[in-house]
């Protein structure tokens, strides 16, 4: 598969976008630079995340393994530097590596047997930040920041760079803690749903910005580039600076709901959700936060204004995405530059009454945004079934590299699918949830038509026809005429788990 020169790598990454918030493909939002991602490549519409959650899906990208076979398993988990990653791979090769962004494969609190790059208080350092730019995880420059909007967390090389930009009171727009529900409050640096941080020193002007500086430095030496520009937008909390803020109204946006009656069929947790003041606690083991186990019980009013605003965020990321493309193109590297876009997992707003994320496999929070872009191998204004997973990139660019994919990687090669020559290379997918050791752990296999969900030690679970119940309102886990289908799906997400074992040493004698 390898190409005479090797291509450039070029990973764009969102945060927390749902799969159908591209404007090619929903008329409701403005995405143009996306647009010209899928009208100059291929657009995958079946492509899915291996955990709804960070830390989890963004290692697997980084090392081609499932959440379980990588060990950073949930939030606030760590993925060890001990475990080889496609950077490093790549880096051996003659590659230049680098991330520009959000990470977010170590937690926000450090100890001794886990040390942390991205906890409190290091985060705050910048002295420190100043002088570290890595090794970290195979990128031989990193350019850092871990917050959201105006979370707490600011700070690291997205704190200097305002500082070297000219905005002194940067600390101004971060400091005070939301106070509501929304997680939208009122402070200095923003009212409501708007930012008052001025656009110019925004996270995705920085990553625009630095990204493209390398870009620039990496095609004056001539070398080739495994890049990631890691965006932190649409992620919660939904604030933008103005325009973006009321970009988009409210009232005419098609705002998800939950369907009466929907919840009667599903799993205990999925009701409790509904409730105003739910009672988990016979899921609470460790202590920790369980994201999603919450009451979900919004006014609609809210769900359309948070929705209109998720929407301002992701056209605004949008402008600075296409900032790093035409750089791609002033720079003459477009043609042998493979680009990819996509983002680390869904959001519900809304669908099935849920809102933000949390340990629910619905396609909203699984299925994700697809774009490929490789002029003359990656066919143009073409849009594929293909089913796609994060798994699936570290091996895939290994390939496009000229690389052998080692044994460890469990994701599948995808090169010959993007470019059109085979229709498919997985008939299913696999997806991953773990925030408890055993009362929040489940698993879903997902094929061309039937999506299946299992729960840990419980009898519950999750069966729907995503042909025939595309909205996923109805769930078939107990109906008796389905009951010969649930058992050939439970045989084949078996066959998948023995399929995605690891063969990191090839067997070389029979004994």
């Amino acid at each position: 598969m390898s190409a005479k020169k090797p291509p450039n790598i070029l990973l764009i990454t969102s945060d927390q976008q749902h799969w159908n918030t591209i404007g090619a493909f929903n008329s409701e939002i403005r995405t143009p630079n996306l647009d010209r991602l899928a009208r100059e490549g291929t657009a995958f519409r079946r492509a899915y995340c291996p955990n709804p959650t960070c830390t989890p899906s963004r290692a697997s990208i980084l090392t081609g393994m499932y959440p379980s076979q990588h060990g950073a398993w949930s939030l606030g988990t760590k993925l060890s530097e001990e475990v080889p990653t496609v950077g490093q791979e790549l880096a051996e090769s003659g590659y230049r590596t680098a991330l520009v962004g959000k990470a977010h494969f170590q937690p926000l609190a450090s100890t001794p047997e886990y040390e942390s790059l991205e906890a409190h208080p290091l985060l705050h350092d910048l002295e420190y930040w100043r002088e570290f730019h890595g090794p970290f995880y195979g990128f031989e420059r990193v350019e850092l920041a871990r917050n959201h909007a105006n979370e707490r967390h600011v700070g690291q090389h997205y704190a200097l760079w305002m500082e070297e930009k000219g905005l002194a009171n940067w600390r101004d727009y971060f400091e005070v803690e939301p106070d509501n529900a929304n997680g939208n409050g009122k402070g200095k640096g923003w009212s409501g749903h708007r930012w008052h941080l001025p656009e110019a020193f925004h996270q995705d002007a920085w990553i625009a910005d630095r990204t493209n500086g390398l870009m620039e430095e990496y095609a004056e030496e001539g070398e080739p580039f495994f890049l990631w520009a890691s965006f932190f937008d649409p992620h919660d909390p939904y604030l933008a600076p103005e325009p973006w803020d009321t970009m988009y109204d409210p009232a005419e946006l098609t705002v998800p709901a939950a369907v009466p009656g929907e919840h009667d069929r599903n799993p205990p947790h999925l009701r409790l959700t509904q409730e105003i003041n739910p009672d988990f606690s016979d899921y609470e083991e460790s202590g920790k936060f369980i994201h999603g186990f919450r009451s979900h019980v919004r006014e609609s009013g809210q769900v359309a204004k948070d929705l209109a605003v998720y929407y301002g965020m992701i056209s605004l990321m949008d402008r600075y995405i296409g900032k790093i493309l035409d750089k791609l193109d002033k720079l003459g590297l477009t043609e042998n530059t493979l680009v990819v876009f996509t983002t680390d997992h869904g959001e519900v707003c809304g669908h099935h009454g849920l809102v933000k994320k949390g340990a629910f496999h619905y396609e909203d929070l699984l299925r994700i945004p697809f774009l490929v872009r490789y002029p003359g191998r990656v066919p143009a204004r073409r849009v594929s079934p293909a089913l796609q997973s994060l798994v699936d990139l570290a091996p895939t660019f290994l390939r496009y590299a000229g690389l052998n994919v080692p044994g460890r990687m469990t994701g599948v090669d995808q090169g010959a699918v993007w470019e059109g020559r085979d229709s498919e290379a997985r008939d299913h997918v696999l997806c991953e949830n773990r925030h408890e050791p055993t009362t929040v752990h489940l698993k879903t296999y997902v094929d061309q038509r039937y999506k299946l969900t299992v729960y840990y030690n419980r009898p519950y679970g999750e069966l729907f026809d995503l042909q025939e119940d595309p909205k996923e309102l109805r769930n078939l886990w107990d109906d008796p005429d389905s009951a010969p289908l649930k058992t050939e799906l439970l045989q084949r997400m078996l066959w998948a788990e023995l399929g995605k074992e690891a063969m990191p040493m090839p067997r070389i004698s029979g004994a």
